[in-house]
């Protein structure tokens, strides 16, 4: 049952994402950071937690789930470290994340090369 919640959950949430694509005149750049914003908001507000713990992977893996995690480091890094963790929380909860996509992006530039469309 929760590989289905997460399957239902992850897909809506890609489904979305690409009728803004289809739909709307803006680049899959300006969706991918509504994404990310729209999970800190999410998170602020109380409304993203119930569904990550409802859907698990489903909600965590899209970038709204990045948006989650970055939230997430800050508010415990600003129980922990008061102000200062408002600007290291984030990071900190993201670094991993964050190390891994600049890690296979060179291993991909290694493998593949790089040119035009045409």
């Amino acid at each position: 049952m929760d590989y289905l919640k997460a399957f239902l959950v992850g897909g809506i949430l890609c489904a979305i994402g690409q009728i803004f694509i289809d739909k709307t005149k803006l680049t899959p750049a300006r969706i991918l950071v509504g994404y990310v914003v729209s999970g800190v908001i999410l998170t602020a507000i109380g409304i993203y937690k119930p569904l990550v713990k409802f859907a698990g992977a489903g909600a965590t893996v899209p970038l709204t789930g990045f948006g989650y995690a970055l939230a997430m480091g800050v508010e415990k890094a600003i129980q922990k470290d008061g102000f200062l963790g408002i600007l290291t929380g984030g990071l900190t909860a993201t670094a991993g994340g964050i190390a891994a996509a600049i890690f296979f992006a060179i291993v991909m530039t290694l493998i593949f090369k790089s040119g035009d469309k045409e």
